[in-house]
């Protein structure tokens, strides 16, 4: 099976505009692609997944990824799937989370000369003469066709301001950049971003004539592997200091019955072959899948030893006989007591199992917490200091969220 194939085979390949020649390409280790990251926290979620997992699979077989991060669009915010605009961010704070992307993107891909290349469009967005851009660039772009791109179709009906309106002339541009800097010739994005990635190859053809070979890609279900990145209570990130490696091996550890075969084709690096094995698999066996992904997974971000250590944390909680040392742990300390003692809604957000104390009412009062096995019965119910001696208390939250407490 060629690389592009196996691309297909995991679901990964949505649009093309040209396959024949973009199959060969890549097959033969020729392209040069980008995929861009806006910085809009200082940390990528697992929406990034799928699409630092494609970068891996490409540059392993011997083509050469653009990690784009976007340091100028980002000045602005890509106004696809959204209702309202971006908040603005600061200059400093958009460099601060390109520093952390790299470092979180070194684990996947390896950069260095001949290798992986990092670029902010920054570089070259700043500088730009906004004359020489409307003259240049604007011209090539036609207003009645951009107005029915999808990326714009939600704020058109709250309002599109003029400056989310520029996104995809900004986005184009850079294809057109990297075309012409750095031999970039094929670029990948979610379905979402189409429209955007057709004007690129649109203006590298206007501009270089119709020779010019840049192609698209699009990453099929891209959108959903953004709403892989949220929860309910906020996003899953791989940055360990905001999800630990056990929150994040039980997030994949609880994937839904018919999302289990699809994340373990699209986001591990098990053998297609092995992987189709398992879709005749059902009840505990489909535990058993989840359980693979999950490890896969962990130890992907975080490595092998934490990937172990949350498998054993899992096993300990749910089968018995696991290492209790691995399970998620908040140590208080006699400042986090008042006379004595400490209420639940205090003790649930010092151990992060609700944002607020709001949010840690709300679930007390709908029955969703257990200490030590007992049903919490009011927001008022409050714990001595001497309780978290020894083994300490163990807060539960919902059916599948563990986390031990002790002074």
């Amino acid at each position: 099976m060629t690389c592009y194939e196996e691309l297909k085979a995991r679901g990964l390949i949505a649009q093309v505009t040209n396959e024949e020649e973009i199959s060969k390409m890549i097959n033969e280790g020729k392209a040069v692609f980008y995929i861009g990251f806006d910085p809009t926290a200082d940390s990528l979620h697992v929406g990034h997944f799928m699409a630092l997992c494609l970068m891996k699979r490409l540059q392993m077989a011997g083509n050469r990824p653009i990690a784009l991060i976007g340091g100028g669009t980002g000045m602005i915010g890509d106004p696809s799937g959204r209702t309202d605009m971006r908040s603005m961010m600061t200059v400093e704070t958009i460099q601060h989370n390109c520093d952390c992307f790299k470092k979180q993107m070194e684990r996947f891909i390896e950069f260095g000369e001949g290798k992986a290349m990092m670029i902010n469009n920054a570089d070259w967005l700043m500088k730009l003469n906004y004359i020489e851009v409307l003259r240049d660039v604007g011209a090539c772009f036609s207003v009645n066709n951009m107005l029915r791109a999808k990326c714009y179709e939600q704020r058109m009906e709250k309002g599109l301001s003029f400056l989310e309106f520029n996104y995809m002339i900004m986005q184009s541009y850079a294809f057109y950049y990297l075309f012409q800097q750095y031999g970039c010739n094929i670029q990948f994005g979610g379905d979402d971003q189409w429209s955007n990635m057709l004007g690129g190859t649109e203006l590298i053809r206007k501009k270089l004539g119709k020779d010019a070979h840049a192609m698209t890609i699009t990453l099929l279900l891209n959108s959903e592997g953004k709403k892989m990145g949220k929860t309910a209570k906020g996003a899953v990130w791989l940055d360990p200091n905001k999800t630990s490696p056990y929150e994040f091996y039980q997030y994949w550890r609880n994937v839904g019955d018919g999302d289990v075969l699809k994340c373990l084709r699209m986001l591990t690096f098990l053998p297609i072959e092995q992987i189709d094995e398992m879709d005749s698999w059902e009840g505990s066996q489909l535990n058993k899948a989840k359980e693979i992904l999950a490890y896969e997974l962990t130890a992907l971000v975080h490595g092998k030893e934490e990937a172990d250590k949350a498998q054993e944390a899992a096993k300990a909680l749910f089968v018995g006989g696991g290492d209790m040392s691995n399970v998620p742990t908040t140590v208080l300390s006699g400042e986090d007591f008042t006379d004595g003692v400490i209420g639940i809604l205090d003790l649930m957000t010092k151990c992060k199992l609700a944002p607020s104390k709001k949010e840690a009412r709300r679930l007390v009062e709908q029955g969703g917490v257990e200490v030590n096995g007992e049903k919490v019965e009011a927001a008022t119910v409050t714990y001595p200091q001497d309780a978290f001696a020894g083994d300490g208390l163990m807060v539960k939250k919902g059916k599948k969220v563990f986390h031990k407490v002790h002074v």
